[in-house]
């Protein structure tokens, strides 16, 4: 199977990559179950990468519908070792307005309904993750973001993004909860992809676009579905060139990622004492220990 060490998963309104040569589609079957939508192989910026729609490119998934194991074990069984994963968000903050970039490097899990490991059935694992992102990815994709100087773009580096279950929106008493927490933005896909990620050893950070303010805000009432729909394209527009300047940095000069080696010492169960079938399930992720 081809081959590329960066991913990009596509949120709400990025559904392709224009800027994609040569490009081919892949099916590809996971003991997870398939992927939300065919990866793209593609050349951009001289390098391979994979693309995915995160919600299907018709946008016909759920956030809690997404298969979440399924998508990060494609892109671990195409070799990525950096995964970027643009996501749209709510803001909780002010000064994070409608069409700035965050690139957070924290997360509260508000998740109920989803598997965010793909560990069990015999074996046991626990990562460490009080840093859910590779800050080394992050400052990659910071430095691309500044360097763009992108109209109507402030960037915000570092933050927090809450993840929650959706697909309703949070109350007006969750908004201001989350907001008394000092949390950056909300959204409802990313910390479960940075989970899976880290226990697949693939180095993750996300890219958040702003669409709108919370329903904390004031202004939040007078938005309509056009404003945020043409705050998605903006924003669509936007992360396709940071993508593609990261890209270009990232393959000039890939950072080293203390994620590369998430399970060295995560794994408790014997190897020898794991039952094949599970064993088997799990080889491209156990196959380096073995």
């Amino acid at each position: 199977m081809a081959q590329a060490k960066i991913g990009i998963i596509g949120g709400s309104g990025l559904y392709k990559m224009e800027a994609l040569k040569d490009v081919e589609e892949v099916q590809i079957d996971t003991p997870f179950g398939s992927p939300s939508d065919a990866v793209i192989l593609g050349t951009l910026e001289g390098t391979r990468v994979a693309f995915l729609a995160r919600h299907d490119r018709n946008h016909t998934l759920l956030p809690s519908e997404l298969p979440f194991r399924a998508n990060i074990y494609a892109m671990k069984s195409l070799g990525v070792e950096y995964l970027i994963s643009a996501s749209a968000v709510g803001s909780l903050k002010e000064e994070a307005k409608p069409l700035d970039m965050v690139v957070p490097d924290q997360f509260i899990d508000r998740t109920k309904d989803r598997i965010s490991t793909f560990f069990g059935e015999g074996i046991v694992a626990h990562i460490t993750f009080g840093d859910p992102v590779c800050g080394a990815l992050a400052k990659v994709l910071g430095d691309a973001i500044a360097s763009l100087n992108l109209p109507d773009v402030t960037l915000h580096r570092g933050g927090t993004y809450i993840c929650m279950e959706g697909p309703a929106f949070s109350t007006k008493a969750e908004s201001f909860l989350y907001r008394s927490w000092g949390a950056t933005v909300i959204g409802m896909t990313n910390l479960t992809e940075a989970k899976l990620a880290r226990e697949a050893e693939i180095a993750y950070a996300t890219l958040a676009l702003v669409t709108d303010y919370d329903c904390w805000h004031s202004d939040h009432d007078s938005v309509t579905v056009e404003m945020v729909i043409a705050n998605l394209h903006k924003n669509a527009v936007n992360a396709q060139k940071a993508i593609q300047e990261t890209v270009r940095r990232l393959s000039k000069n890939p950072p080293h990622s203390e994620a590369h080696s998430a399970l060295k010492y995560a794994i408790l169960t014997p190897l020898d004492k794991v039952p094949q079938a599970t064993k088997d399930k799990l080889d491209l992720l156990l196959q380096k220990y073995s």
